[in-house]
């Protein structure tokens, strides 16, 4: 139910699942050079997915690539734990799920001979922790509304929660189109942009007890309602959720291996510079390595760093007015994620496979359920508004935060607890956020604007994408960047 989590496996009609299917349109250049395209120097800023995808390709096509990371990982905001837990284990402390309508992911994960995993494991049940009640639902099984303490209708009851979320979300999904093609989002669709998606969920006849249910299980109270159902959509359709064997952060690694002499770590940039003439051709990145400024030059650049980062690059001269505030206001929620390692898998007992919802916002997560040994790690995802509280605490208070959530759906925990970590994506220096969000306006306002390129200087990231905080989103906006540099005169 979770803002990243596959909603239902209800599908549409099979014609519009194959037109609204993300990437279509943002396919890679010729791995050959193009008789007659000229080779150019390109400077690709940011090492996460949509910079590496970019970095490899143009590569790929004959030209000249330098790729600036300022840390010393490729990935970004993909990032597998494997430090401080203990016999081996591993989590995901930045993007964990890939749905199977997730083209573009699916086809880099085979490019390079990964192995796709399930995400959930295929026995146990799956606790809901929703207002004091802990209801256990096993594989197959629908949450019945009746058990919970909301204002439901007799209808919305009978309904159960799949189905309830299908009659008032499924009628306008079929309206969106394709967010990926050029032009998106359409006029029509600007009223969905200009409310929140409690006040969608009222206007499509939901009772003040749906609204409350579904905004509580969902976390999206402030946020365009537009957003929500573009990302409902973006993964509508699947049937199952998988991740990478051994790690996610194993694909970026496998296109930094690739682009090994292009890469320059621990080379964060400070300013960008472009001629005023653009027939000048001409772009530099001022980059910090090693204590001293260095310079470097090229024809294009594509900027892969979240807007969160780039508000603190100096630009000479500046991007247009309106760019720079978007730059300025796009918002990334700073998520927190809480890792609690167990000496053993005691939810087992009760024949839970680890994986809970919640009505925080927040997600369990039991990650280490296919790793060997008898220890395991539970994850509170927390996110949205909830998210925005925690990030605030101390480390000390997040830990005894996510303990004490997690506890209420596994009330056993303290006993097996033996240590803990969290993760902050807003403190994290090269991120500043874990992926963007669109408060209501902003995405009919920003869409095409943020992905426009400004002169030599082109975009991407998941947040210049249909598809913000999937892998997906990331690969697609560095594919459209790339098709726009390779073609450029």
């Amino acid at each position: 139910m979770n803002r990243r989590k596959f909603l239902r496996q209800s599908a549409l009609a099979a014609g519009a699942l194959a037109a609204s299917r993300l990437g279509r349109l943002a396919l890679p250049p010729s791995v050959v050079a193009q008789v007659g395209v000229t080779r150019k120097r390109v400077i690709v800023v940011g090492a996460g997915l949509a910079g590496l995808v970019a970095a490899y390709e143009l590569t790929q096509a004959g030209h000249d690539v330098t790729l600036l990371e300022a840390s010393t990982r490729p990935g970004g905001r993909i990032w597998t734990l494997r430090e401080p837990f203990s016999d081996g284990l591993y989590a995901e402390a930045g993007a964990g799920r890939i749905p199977e309508t997730h083209d573009l992911t699916i086809k880099y994960v085979k490019l390079f001979g990964l192995t796709l995993d399930p995400f959930y494991p295929s026995g146990g049940a799956t606790l809901y922790s929703i207002r004091g009640k802990r209801i256990k639902l096993r594989p197959g099984e629908t949450l019945d509304l009746a058990q919970l303490p909301f204002g439901l209708t007799p209808e919305e009851r009978r309904l159960g929660l799949d189905a309830l979320e299908a009659k008032y979300i499924d009628p306008v999904l079929k309206e969106l189109g394709n967010p990926a093609a050029p032009g998106w989002p359409p006029e029509r669709l600007r009223k969905y942009d200009q409310i929140t998606w409690p006040e969608f969920l009222r206007s499509q006849g939901a009772s003040p007890g749906a609204v409350e249910l579904l905004t509580a299980l969902s976390g999206w109270e402030d946020d365009s309602a537009l957003d929500f159902l573009r990302d409902d959509l973006g993964h509508r359709g699947a049937k199952h959720l998988t991740k990478i064997r051994g790690g996610n952060d194993l694909l970026p690694t496998a296109f930094a291996s690739r682009l090994a002499e292009k890469i320059r770590y621990g080379s964060p940039v400070v300013r960008i510079e472009q001629d005023v003439d653009p027939k000048g051709r001409s772009v530099r990145a001022v980059s910090l390595e090693a204590g001293s400024s260095r310079t470097h030059s090229a024809e294009r650049m594509i900027c892969a760093i979240p807007f969160s980062c780039l508000r603190r690059v100096e630009v000479s001269p500046r991007f247009r007015p309106e760019k720079h505030a978007v730059i300025d206001q796009l918002y990334y929620d700073p998520v927190v994620r809480v890792f609690l390692q167990m000496r053993r898998r005691f939810w087992t007992d009760e024949g839970l496979n680890g994986f809970a919802d919640t009505d925080h916002p927040m997600e369990i997560w039991h990650p280490t359920f296919d790793q060997p040994g008898i220890r395991g790690i539970l994850m509170a995802y927390l996110e949205d508004g909830l998210t925005r509280r925690v990030a605030a605490m101390p480390e000390s208070e997040r830990i005894r935060f996510g303990i004490e959530a997690v506890e209420r759906a596994h009330p056993r925990l303290r006993v097996h607890l033996e240590a803990a970590t969290s993760l902050c994506w807003g403190e994290q220096p090269w991120a500043r956020g874990a992926y963007s969000a669109f408060r209501p306006g902003e995405i009919t306002s920003w869409t095409a604007l943020i992905q426009q390129p400004e002169g030599s200087v082109h975009f991407a990231g998941e947040h210049a994408s249909s598809a913000p905080g999937w892998m997906q989103g990331a690969l697609e906006s560095g594919l459209r960047a790339t098709r726009e540099v390779h073609e450029a005169g």
